[in-house]
């Protein structure tokens, strides 16, 4: 019996000691492996890194951290996809919409009238011509996306869908949005004059923003989109700055594009707007309003999408083939804000959309969209006919249309997100 226990004492030391080793070599593969994962993400990161930042022809550091680099502009990212290695880039629209006017001539009552915008990296220096600025790509940048694949890309389904307003839907894309839109016909562009704001953000995953959509197809997958306009993402750019954004895709936010330059798409010809860049100075409550213009139509004779700045920046283009419904027109245009509503702590966020007020406080202290406008298949830029407005809980964020002879159809938007009626 003695030499029986001995034996299995023995026995289980032995298989101890080989399990043992067995969980050694275990942790070994697993921080081999944990090692290699890491190492195969950190190439993954630099090879990204070097095919959005291209070699620069000069640098400027801008007073908010970011590094513009002046890119040869026929180095930039569109031409690192497959159907433009020979395209020659048009250095103009050949047509511009119909009735097109001044914005800031518009006589308003001084009490509305804005102010001037421009770029805080203005400051610090401009690009030389033939060349285009573009805002740097940092490892950090790239760090905080859930995956170098998506990496300046927004989320699938993010998209305000007006005719359902579906409770599934809103909480499972965890979008809420406050917008105006017209459908029914078709369309070759907008344009808007958007109240410019720092929202406030509660959770550094969520983002704030206040655009124009131009929309072609279903709300399926293959749902076609160009946006334009300002917004606050903390983790898309790593500060709370308003920066002027674009984004595309063809295939309902899936695979196809991204914002800004940074998938191969847009190309810019613009030599002092940088896209993702901060926009300086923004409104205040109570206080001097700003406000920018974005125009976004389709150039008869190319096919081209253009996109307008201002009154005077002719930004660039989205070629016709990286669509298929946009490629002939847009069957739908939404104006306003969206926001992401992660529920933080089970509650609904406190991040804000536009000035953070609601519609009714009106101007000086409610953001607003003004002089909106679509383009018509003869190239004109007419009123919209028949807007309608959405949202998902407008005791969050809400939306009030209206029209005068300054102002033409506008409306005011947004809200503080998490009130007393809406926890």
């Amino acid at each position: 019996m003695g030499n029986g226990k001995v034996m299995m004492r023995g026995f289980g030391v032995v298989l101890c000691c080989l399990l043992w080793g067995l969980s050694l070599i275990s942790l070994h593969c697993d921080a081999r492996m944990m090692m290699s994962a890491t190492s195969r993400q950190k190439l993954e990161v630099q090879k990204h890194l070097k095919r959005l930042n291209k070699p620069a022809v000069k640098t400027i550091k801008s007073p908010d951290g970011d590094t513009i680099d002046c890119i040869h502009i026929s180095h930039q990212p569109a031409f690192d996809h497959p159907f433009l290695k020979d395209h020659k880039i048009q250095m103009r629209p050949s047509y511009h919409p119909e009735g097109l006017f001044d914005d800031s001539k518009v006589s308003e009552k001084p009490k509305e009238r804005s102010n001037p915008i421009t770029q805080l990296w203005h400051m610090n220096g401009k690009c030389p011509e033939d060349t285009i600025p573009v805002r740097r790509t940092k490892k950090d940048d790239i760090l905080r996306a859930s995956s170098v694949k998506r990496y300046g890309k927004k989320k699938h389904r993010s998209i305000p869908k007006p005719r359902s307003a579906d409770p599934d839907l809103v909480n499972e894309s965890g979008h809420q949005h406050a917008i105006a839109y017209v459908q029914g016909d078709k369309y070759y562009g907008a344009k808007a004059t958007i109240n410019v704001w720092e929202p406030k953000i509660q959770q550094p995953n969520e983002f704030s923003l206040s655009q124009l959509w131009i929309l072609g197809g279903s709300f399926g997958e293959d749902l076609n989109s160009i946006e334009a306009g300002w917004q606050v993402s903390p983790d898309l750019y790593g500060d709370n700055n308003t920066r002027l954004f674009t984004y595309w895709t063809s295939d309902a936010y899936q695979a196809t594009g991204c914002y800004n330059l940074l998938c191969s798409g847009f190309i810019q010809i613009n030599s002092e707007i940088a896209m993702g860049a901060s926009i300086s100075p923004v409104s205040g409550l109570r206080n001097s309003q700003y406000d920018i213009s974005i125009l976004v139509w389709k150039d008869p004779k190319e096919g081209h999408w253009w996109m307008q700045f201002g009154n005077d920046y002719v930004l660039g283009y989205w070629p016709s083939f990286l669509f298929s419904y946009l490629a002939d027109s847009a069957t739908m245009i939404e104006w306003g804000g969206e926001v992401v509503n992660s529920e933080p702590d089970g509650h609904h966020t406190s991040t804000q959309m536009g000035s953070g007020r609601f519609p009714e406080e009106g101007f000086g202290k409610a953001s607003y969209f003004r002089n909106i406008q679509v383009v018509d298949d003869s190239n004109n830029l007419k009123a919209p006919k028949g807007i309608g407005t959405f949202t998902e809980q407008s005791n969050c964020y809400d939306v009030q249309t209206g029209s005068n002879g300054d102002w033409g159809h506008y409306f005011y938007y947004g809200g503080p997100g998490r009130n007393s009626n809406c926890a």
